[in-house]
């Protein structure tokens, strides 16, 4: 057991981190004026569908309208709620599915992502510790990540015993591996009367209110932590310690003893220096320890890492340093998908290299590295360009967009005109103006920088425009004024 666990818990704010062998691996954010929505199941609303779309919009109470693809849409023998047919093709026109004003449960499996709603689901889930309730799954699934066939047709005999198959189903989670019979049979009756209880209150709950809520960031931890792999668990709210102590009796017993009050002055996120290491996973740049570098640039169709070898020199020869610098950028590059929340398509440039042998050990190391990933992961070979591309399942925001905004002044674009640009600008406006108005002259505001090099590397321009138009041209230092920020008065 390496891993710990690290929670500070705010009034407004809870963070979780998660740390292997003194190292950040993972960061989840709760804050209360911005709650994830994930595994809420909601009363809505069809306000529309789109055929062109195969797709529909739904009112869930909230600032978007939420999007329902037909691909989405499971019919759910359980529930009436839903008003849908028996049985429905996959290539059912969603017109014969979906009305508008129709009411309807729907789950919401991805968050709002930027201008985006949320995107819902008819396939109704409930989670618990080690299974996953899916009334129309109709079948016993195991997680991949339990390999070992013995113990996959264990747990499956256990679900088909005590659940057989009647149109529901369960996913056996990894953390059921091992698990005691008695353990998952308490699991499957948890769930069946949570079920049970979920479709009474969907008899009765107003249109665009909440069903079902998913557990708090803190209590979704306990739950889903590989027990196996955490040493202690620490949190520096009292009150919250013994609320997770309380759940972890009932629930997670394993994790008891291993859940600690923090009651040290020192914050919490200074151990490790987690504070520093938020702080750099909003940076661009990321060092490799070989003295190489990568490079992270999110946008709103993609997420682009360029792989550099930087102050890296190597020993032997060129395609050793380029093999060595993305053997080791891969576990960099791993760590930070995790960390920062990257999600969708992810590509990949590394340092493009001759040799075929060494692009398949890259491949072997980014899979190795990549299978430790709780959220699931694909990737491609390598393109006739030297890409990688990979995908990765986005249900919430990512770091940068839960810490950050758009620059309001250069409206998220990441730089700024130059003062040589702004210079020419404010000529071409001066020349723009003369021929429109009769002045006596000109008066400019703008920015210190601007300002120094119109008196400076530009006085000769100035010069030579008041020369052309026969009248004064003055410069003044407007405080408040950013960069690319100008005002010409006409005097």
């Amino acid at each position: 057991m390496s891993d710990e666990v690290l929670i500070n818990v705010t009034p407004r704010e809870t963070r979780v981190a998660v740390v292997e062998n003194g190292v950040l691996h993972e960061l989840f954010f709760e804050r209360a004026s911005r709650q994830g929505l994930v595994g809420t199941i909601i009363k809505g609303r069809i306000t529309r569908v789109l055929p062109g779309m195969q797709a529909a919009f739904v009112e869930i109470g909230r600032e978007r309208s939420a999007f329902l693809h037909v691909s989405d849409i499971v019919v759910n023998p359980f529930s009436a709620q839903n008003n849908l047919p028996a049985t429905a093709p996959a290539d059912c026109d969603i017109t014969k599915l979906l009305h508008e004003g129709q009411e309807i449960l729907v789950q919401v499996f991805k968050d709002q992502l930027g201008s985006k709603g949320a995107r819902l689901t008819t396939q109704l889930s409930i989670a618990s510790r080690y299974l996953v309730f899916m009334p129309t799954l109709g079948r016993a699934a195991i997680s991949q990540r339990i390999v070992d066939e013995i113990e996959r047709e264990r747990l499956k005999n256990i679900i088909e015993k005590v659940a057989p198959n009647q149109g529901v189903g369960f996913i056996v989670r990894t953390n059921a591996e091992s698990i005691a019979e008695e353990d998952i049979i308490a699991d499957i009756h948890f769930l069946q009367k949570l079920w049970d209880s979920v479709v009474e209150r969907a008899q009765i709950t107003p249109l665009q209110e909440v069903v079902y809520e998913e557990l708090p960031l803190v209590m979704r931890t306990i739950r889903d932590i590989n027990a196996a792999k955490v040493s202690r668990i620490r949190i520096d709210s009292e009150e919250a310690y013994k609320k997770i102590l309380d759940f972890s009796r009932q629930f997670v017993p394993v994790l008891a003893n291993r859940i600690e009050s923090y009651e040290d002055e020192r914050p919490i996120f200074d151990l490790y220096g987690i504070e520093d290491e938020i702080q750099r996973t909003l940076e661009p740049k990321v060092y490799l320890k070989s003295g190489g570098y990568i490079v992270i640039q999110q946008t709103e169709a993609m997420t682009t890492i360029d792989v550099n070898t930087g102050g890296f020199v190597g020993r032997r020869n060129l395609d050793e340093t380029i093999y060595k610098t993305n053997l080791e950028a891969t576990q960099t590059i791993a760590r930070q998908l995790r960390l920062r929340n990257l999600g969708g398509i992810i590509v990949i440039d590394f340092i493009d290299m001759l040799d075929a042998a060494h692009q398949q050990e890259v491949l072997r190391a980014l899979e190795k590295v990549l299978e430790k990933d709780s959220v699931r992961t694909t990737f491609s070979q390598f393109s006739a360009l030297g890409l990688i591309e990979v995908t990765r399942k986005r249900t919430r925001e990512s770091l940068e967009h839960i810490l950050c905004q758009p620059c309001q002044h250069c409206q998220g674009r990441g730089f700024l005109k130059s003062t040589e640009t702004i210079c020419y600008e404010i000529f071409r406006d001066i020349l723009r103006q003369s021929r429109i108005y009769e002045a006596k002259g000109f008066l400019v505001l703008a920015a210190q920088s601007v300002v120094d090099m119109l008196l400076d590397e530009e006085s000769a321009s100035i010069a030579e425009l008041e020369t052309l138009l026969g009248i004064p041209i003055k410069v003044q230092v407007e405080s408040l004024y950013l960069q690319d920020n100008y005002d010409v008065v006409i005097l």
